[in-house]
């Protein structure tokens, strides 16, 4: 298949490394790895199985369309999520010949069944990510009594990144109370007092690929984010041990040769039979992988059929409008005896 990439990480799930200016080609045979003179040395170094070309840093694309001619080729695959309509439109001009052929995601396809390399760093990921959480709660006992959303959202990823060791999966959520109900919460300056339910949700890099996890606690100065929790407020342990209960019933169910829209059932029906079902509003979970959201989706609609090698989250929740929001996620790789669960 002769194809075009743009997307970092998919050029680097072909090649070993990417940056930020770069087109990928696979023309039969060959493979091209086109930037510009700023990453020709580091390219060089760690690219493997394709050429090191050194376009024009103002538009790769002069080059890109040369490589193309030259080839002769009659088709060739590309992501159309990867480009804006002004782009395609001025990169296809006078290449009449041959035919653009959408094929979307299809790289994530290609990355669906990670290797064991590769999930032997996703393992490692988790890992380093639930001992970021330890030392989050360490922090909050110690130092946070009083703190704002924003500032603690500030030292959480602080803590994550291990002075600079490690680089975040995404910008970390850090809620309390009612600004938990909110499934992205953004920090507010609401301050963390005695008994304050908090939803953590974060993740960190390791060799690029990604680890995601989120807990539901109450902040007591002896806060943890294991997945046994009390809360005194009764309807907060009620809606904690509900969701809790689903996503056990979750990663219970996974297993080679079901579909993935049968995990998320298995989770909304907990909630839905515990009267919450409206309040679970987004889907089971995603991939985990060089994107903190690829393939599979975990959803009531995904027809993805379960393989061993398959990693991805179960994160089900309940969220109460100006009340509160509780979400457990795991990340989980489907094997031949059902689901491991890593970084618990």
């Amino acid at each position: 298949m002769n194809f075009i990439l743009r997307d970092e990480n998919a050029v680097f799930y072909e090649c070993g490394f990417s940056c930020d200016n770069v087109v990928f080609l696979k023309l039969g045979s060959e493979a091209f790895f086109i930037t510009d003179s700023r990453y020709d040395t580091e390219a060089k170094e760690y690219i493997q199985n394709a050429e090191v070309i050194v376009g024009d840093r103002r538009d790769l694309f002069i080059t890109v369309r040369e490589f193309i001619k030259k080839s002769n080729i009659k088709e060739l695959v590309f992501n159309p999520n990867e480009w804006s309509l002004a782009k395609y439109e001025k990169f296809t001009l006078d290449l009449d010949e041959v035919n653009f052929k959408q094929v979307p995601n299809f790289s994530q396809e290609k990355r669906i069944i990670k290797s064991d390399t590769e999930l032997d760093i996703l393992r490692h990921a988790s890992s380093i990510g639930a001992d970021a959480f330890d030392r989050f709660a360490k922090y909050l006992n110690e130092n946070s009594l009083g703190a704002s959303e924003q500032r603690l959202h500030y030292e959480a990823e602080n803590i994550l990144k291990k002075q600079g060791e490690y680089e975040l999966s995404f910008s970390p959520i850090f809620a309390l109370g009612r600004n938990a109900a909110k499934c992205h919460a953004l920090p507010s300056n609401d301050s963390l007092e005695i008994n304050d339910l908090i939803l953590f949700d974060a993740g960190v890099k390791y060799k690029r690929y990604c680890s995601d996890r989120t807990r539901t606690a109450q902040f007591d100065k002896k806060i943890n984010f294991s997945k046994i929790q009390t809360f005194s407020d009764a309807k907060q342990q009620k809606i904690y041990d509900t969701v809790l209960k689903a996503q056990e019933a979750g990663i219970k169910k996974v297993q080679t040769g079901i579909k993935a829209c049968e995990v998320d059932f298995a989770c909304r029906e907990v909630i839905d039979k515990a009267g919450f079902g409206e309040f679970f509003i987004h889907s089971t979970g995603h991939g985990v992988g060089l994107d903190i959201h690829e393939l599979p989706i975990i959803s009531s609609k995904s027809e993805t059929i379960l393989e061993e090698g398959m990693i991805f989250t179960i994160e089900p929740g309940i969220y109460l409008p100006d009340e509160f929001g509780v979400r457990i996620e795991d990340t989980i790789v489907v094997t031949n005896g059902g689901a491991e669960v890593i970084g618990q």
